[in-house]
């Protein structure tokens, strides 16, 4: 039988109540901190709040806020209420936001003071302003005003509990609709796969916005009664100095933020001894390296998506490898298919990631909405699903199996170009880039050729933004390091990459300045 969220949350609280849930370290440096027990009760008095708002079951709550202990009691409030929220960029325009709100209709916004005036634009008919500190949670403010404590409703498996918006950096974003089901699974999967325990502590920078903090490290965290340090605000330099202080002994990053971490680290950065480093998106063999001997632990490559709720490949933990995303996890049935047959790709040639599931439960339940996305995601296959409530889910990335039956990540499926009758994976020459001398990072896009049709050009960010390498010197290196077919024909040095929040690469805005 499927398990809500919310039952998730109240058996944490009843078998680990004493035990340090939550500590949130302010920008200003202030460290808070919150046992189960009494956060369960800010818990039960957010939800009163809600509740005279208006917030009743399969009611939406609109959430516009960065990291913040409020983030977590209203995400858990709208579990107790059997309502669901829906957390989105806080960098949102009032047209996001206008956007936003015709979607969902929601019964109240809940953003930062800062983004009133935003919201209000956007056409926000109720909203509830916060600080972004611990002292939302105390008493008097604005989300805890309520003397009452809402007890928890009851909730099914199948009741939506959010809608995340996907990255939108290819397309309109969509509305991934998550079940209370779907929390509860992310939670005990994760937690079983990071080996985790009671007496661990994740420590988290990524926006709580994203799936990343939300599905592999609270909800884990939760599943298992062990403790999460929140800090306000990712800084690439005091990252090593955070971890340290708040003693994390787990980690999950993106590999944009690592090489952030590794070229701005400070010279009196400590060496950590983590238990366990998560990381998503390919990175090079010498940051995969250079981080691990930072971490005191290999970190292990992941794949996920929002839409697959736990992650569906993950390292070996006993063999852990820069350039695979491990094996299909335990409980995952997978099929790669080829993305001009239709049919199963051949052994070693890349394949769609086609993921096996069932919806509102290890898989989403559907796009907000949103049939016709339903109909492209969810695909007929002439392959047997495991179970006959299973679903094909095409997740729309290239990967190949290898030798070692460990898969590697290629690309979108848009991202591997042919050049001169080769296929050039744009996603693999931006991780090796990313290595070359006087490089920060890279993004690579396939432009128009006379002779090949379609080229690679790169886009880089230098190291020293004072000494940047000269087109002739990345050239020279590229002959050096990539196969002929794999080299850019064209460099542009510019300052910064436009990225979504969790550092995935805007390509299509690159691609827009490129026609104009």
């Amino acid at each position: 039988m499927a398990e809500t969220f919310a039952a998730l949350w109240n058996r944490a609280v009843r078998d680990h109540g004493a035990r340090e849930f939550l500590v949130f370290r302010d920008l200003d440096g202030t460290v808070s901190s919150w046992t189960y027990d009494r956060f369960d009760d800010v818990v039960g008095r957010v939800a009163a709040t809600l509740a005279e708002r208006g917030v009743d079951a399969d009611a939406p709550v609109h959430v516009m806020l960065r990291n913040c202990p409020a983030f977590i009691a209203i995400w858990l409030a709208a579990a107790r209420l059997g309502a669901w929220f829906v957390p989105v960029d806080p960098g949102s325009t009032p047209r996001d936001v206008a956007r936003q709100l015709r979607r969902i209709r929601p019964a109240v916004t809940i953003c930062a003071e800062e983004f009133e005036e935003t919201v209000a634009a956007g056409g926000a008919e109720q909203a509830i302003a916060l600080a972004e500190t611990a002292a939302d949670l105390r008493d008097g403010s604005p989300l805890v005003g309520s003397d009452l404590w809402q007890e928890p409703a009851s909730a099914a498996p199948d009741d939506r509990l959010a809608v995340m918006f996907t990255s939108g950096t290819t397309s309109e974003p969509k509305g991934v609709v998550l079940t209370q089901a779907n929390y509860a699974h992310v939670g005990r999967t994760m937690a079983d796969l990071a080996q985790l325990r009671p007496h661990h502590r994740w420590y988290v920078c990524l926006p709580l916005f994203h799936a990343n903090a939300q599905y592999y490290c609270f909800a884990s965290a939760i599943a298992t009664g062990a403790s999460v340090a929140l800090t306000a605000r990712f800084t690439a330099s005091r990252w090593p100095h955070e971890v340290d202080e708040l003693q994390a002994t787990h980690a999950s990053l993106f590999a944009a933020p690592i090489r952030m971490i590794l070229a701005r680290r400070r010279d009196d950065a400590p060496r950590l001894s983590l238990h366990h480093l998560w990381f998503a998106q390919n990175l090079a063999l010498g940051h995969w390296s250079e981080m691990a001997r930072l971490c005191g632990a290999a970190p292990r490559q992941i794949y996920g998506m929002t839409e697959t709720v736990a992650v569906v490949t993950a390292n070996d933990p006993d063999r852990p490898t820069h350039d695979r995303i491990g094996p299909e996890i335990d409980g995952r049935a997978i099929t790669l298919i080829d993305p001009n047959t239709g049919r199963p790709a051949a052994d070693g040639e890349p394949g769609i990631l086609t993921v096996a599931g069932v919806r509102g439960r290890d898989l989403f339940a559907g796009y907000l909405d949103n049939p016709a996305a339903d109909a492209r995601a969810f695909v007929d296959l002439d392959v047997p699903t495991p179970d006959a409530d299973h679903v094909w889910f095409s997740t729309g990335d290239l990967v190949r199996r290898c030798d070692d039956g460990q898969l590697t990540f290629v690309g979108r499926v848009d991202d591997v170009v042919k050049v001169s009758g080769e296929n050039v994976s744009l996603t693999e020459i931006e991780a090796a880039l990313a290595e070359a001398p006087g490089v920060l990072e890279a993004a690579v896009l396939a432009i128009d050729d006379p002779i090949r049709d379609h080229v690679p050009a790169a886009w880089i960010v230098p190291a020293d933004k004072d000494v940047p390498p000269s087109p002739e010197q990345l050239r020279q290196w590229a002959e050096q390091n990539l196969q002929p077919a794999a080299r850019p024909r064209r460099w542009t040095v510019i300052d910064e990459l436009p990225r979504t929040s969790v550092g995935k690469i805007r390509r299509f805005q690159l691609a827009a300045q490129e026609r104009a």
